[in-house]
């Protein structure tokens, strides 16, 4: 592929890939930091509400105070980029209309997300979203649209979605049946009714560090309930067509040793419902215990794939690969894991840019409707309750396949914010359409609407 070789190529002859971003948080600040060394990739502008935030993003990564300008039109982004200045700006339409190539969507924000992206394909800008807040729900309408109109929507590299894509089609491309995929984490049974009251007891952080006002406790009450490991789990079962367990992600206990031995469907001796499907292994025990694993960092921030062998004589192959530790395999040698110990966020960001702006091929993108992520109470809820959406006091949000969510009305955790009950709702269960009534005016809505109209379920 030598992709490094072919930016060199386009710094050469005058025609990087120019970028704009949307939304300066820690994603964005990763990558423009590590872009003065990318050849071939020209960063154009960065749109986010607050200019000083994006100023100092940008003067971090290392961009000097002279390198920066500031426009709000069209034409100043275009005039600011042509004489060498990184453009910043407040208004994401403006950044969407200028002369780009790819248009970065990292705000994190699912109706954001799902309007910028849908703004940028219509204006002829190739897309790479970070914000699986809106692709895990409208993902499969963007991607309609640019294939519509002959551009790539992608997920970013760097994102556990993006580099589990990697893995399969790792898997798939060398012949082999994909399993299950999914990361690690540090489960603890009963976080999935976390609230922004108890949250900060899973972190290390200070009283002074929360106090700072840089951690915004409604995101991180998200990861520990579980609601956005569901969300990244559902864009990787709608890239690549695997079909969420009926149970939804139900973090069993799995060393890394013993993946592959427990990592397959439970009529071969594993625990899973059946195979092509995603699932999150805690590598905490019920009581509380991290377990040694043999790597000596741990899986704990990687990202996995078990895979079977289509034949004998592969599995005997494999066995024997397994006897020389090059791969791990379960004790029949059928099953074997591929497994990425890291993944590090924006710094990893300019491999989906060179594949999309040299190829124009995406770093995982939606191929069906094959998941969903439905709110779900957190305690028991009455009529009148106003739902406060994901990392809230109210709901946390559960994968399950989207043919059952979306036959029985599920109400997604990303429409559930400001959401009102009509009737009770006891703790554990899935909220419905039917429970409650809602603002149908947003894009994001809408735009989930058209998906539910024309929805037919994932062929496995």
């Amino acid at each position: 592929m030598n992709m490094y070789n072919l930016l060199k190529q386009r710094e050469a002859i005058g025609k990087p890939i120019r970028v704009g971003i949307i939304g300066a948080g820690r994603y964005s600040a990763q990558f423009i930091a590590q872009l003065p060394f990318i050849p071939g990739i020209k960063l154009v502008s960065v749109a986010e509400l607050d200019i000083g935030k994006a100023r100092e993003v940008c003067t971090k990564a290392g961009w000097s105070e002279k390198g920066i300008s500031l426009a709000n039109t069209v034409n100043e982004i275009n005039d600011g980029a042509r004489s060498g200045k990184v453009v910043l700006t407040e208004d994401a339409e403006q950044l969407i209309g200028a002369e780009l190539d790819i248009v970065i969507e990292v705000t994190g924000v699912a109706e954001a997300g799902a309007y910028h992206s849908w703004k940028a394909l219509e204006s002829g800008k190739h897309v790479i979203t970070v914000t699986v807040e809106a692709d895990h729900l409208v993902g499969s309408a963007l991607k309609q649209l640019a294939d519509k109109k002959g551009l790539v929507y992608s997920l970013g590299y760097g994102d556990q979605p993006a580099c589990l894509c990697e893995q399969i089609d790792w898997v798939r491309t060398f012949g082999f049946e994909v399993v299950c995929a999914g990361d690690y984490k540090l489960h603890k049974v009963g976080q999935e009714y976390t609230t922004p009251d108890n949250v900060w007891e899973h972190y290390g952080y200070s009283e002074e560090q929360v106090k700072s006002g840089h951690f915004n406790t409604k995101m991180y009450t998200s990861f520990v309930d579980g609601t956005k490991t569901a969300i990244e789990m559902c864009s990787v079962a709608n890239a690549c067509n695997l079909i969420p367990q009926k149970r939804g992600l139900t973090y069993p206990v799995v060393s890394y040793d013993d993946s592959p031995n427990m990592l397959k469907p439970i009529s071969e001796g594993g625990i899973l419902e059946h195979s092509g499907t995603v699932e999150v292994p805690s590598v905490r025990t019920r009581d509380g215990k991290v377990l040694i694993q043999s790597p000596h960092w741990g899986p704990l921030w990687g990202v996995y794939t078990v895979f079977k062998g289509r034949s004998e004589y592969v599995s005997h192959f494999m066995t024997y690969f397994n006897n020389q530790n090059r791969i791990l395999t379960d004790s029949s040698g059928k099953y074997s894991m591929l497994f990425r110990p890291i993944h590090i966020l924006g710094l990893e960001l300019g491999f989906s840019v060179a594949q999309v702006g040299l190829f124009n091929a995406p770093t995982g993108t939606p191929v069906s409707v094959a998941g969903d992520v439905v709110a779900t109470a957190k305690k028991d809820l009455k009529a009148g309750d106003v739902i406060d959406g994901p990392g809230g006091y109210a709901i946390f949000g559960r994968l399950v396949p989207a043919e059952q969510s979306f036959a029985k009305k599920y109400l997604p955790v990303e429409l559930s914010e400001k959401a009102k009950l009509t009737r009770n709702v006891a703790k554990d269960s899935f909220i419905t359409y039917d429970d409650v009534t809602m603002d149908e005016s947003g894009f994001l809505f809408q735009l989930r609407r058209k998906i539910e109209k024309e929805y037919s379920p994932a062929v496995h």
